[in-house]
């Protein structure tokens, strides 16, 4: 499902990381497997958007920097939190990422008005770098949602072409939970036997599933992982409070 609903409208960490929640692992545990498991798919990703990449401005490639540091940085914070207090902090972050997911569409059309021309000052570009090293942390910490507020980096520097945008937040995604995900492993945080069987069912949900998520539509596919990601917050909360 993750691998499906990732190839089509994105979100597939808030059904990944829940089922390694209900499989009894704790939700540290849990987000660095689902963290490991599910990054394979961004290759996959970052090869059908070749041709934007390809087109993309140079100036884009200096975002790779405050991702790599943002996305260590949260891996770090992650390792260094008890899992007592991430459990407690585990609703608000999966709420929150629900609701960054629910905007999505709307930001995307607003984010389309945006001048190019007039974001290609130096300041523009600190303030995106500043930005996306935000979208880092939390991104390396958690994970669930950063599209969104990559998208609003993005936007920072002035792009208005959706595709390109998402081409570029595919490499910067991968990038923060890549170098995460190498933290994870180092650090004896992942439980290998989930990643293993979770990295084949996300390719093969992004190579076969995506044909089925198709058939159901975007606006389908969107309202499931808005049910799954508001159902286990409530759930969530209910239990720890």
């Amino acid at each position: 499902m993750a691998g499906a609903i990732n190839s089509v409208a994105g979100g597939g960490t808030l059904v990944s990381f829940p089922a390694l929640i209900w499989l009894g692992l704790n939700s540290v545990a849990a987000n660095a497997t689902s963290t490991v498991a599910i990054w394979p798919g961004t290759l996959g990703s970052a090869w059908g958007y070749r041709r934007e990449l390809a087109a993309a401005e140079a100036r884009f490639r200096i975002l790779i920097v405050p991702s790599l540091i943002g996305g260590i940085t949260g891996a770090l914070l992650l390792r260094w939190t008890p899992p007592s207090l991430f459990d407690k902090l585990v609703p608000f972050l999966i709420l929150f990422a629900t609701l960054l997911f629910m905007a999505q569409e709307p930001v995307q059309r607003m984010l389309k008005t945006g001048n190019a021309e007039s974001h290609k000052s130096t300041k523009w570009l600190i303030g995106a770098i500043l930005f996306q090293l935000g979208v880092g942390i939390y991104g390396g910490y958690f994970g669930a949602g950063i599209g969104i507020l990559m998208l609003a980096a993005l936007s920072i520097l002035g792009l208005h072409d959706i595709h390109e945008m998402n081409s570029l937040k595919v490499i910067f995604g991968g990038t923060i939970n890549g170098i995460a995900a190498v933290y994870f492993i180092y650090a004896g945080m992942v439980e290998w036997p989930y990643v293993l069987i979770m990295a084949v069912g996300a390719i093969l949900g992004g190579y076969l599933g995506a044909g089925t998520a198709r058939k159901l539509g975007r606006t389908a596919v969107r309202r499931i992982v808005i049910a799954i990601g508001l159902g286990m917050a409530v759930s969530l909360f209910v239990k720890k409070y």
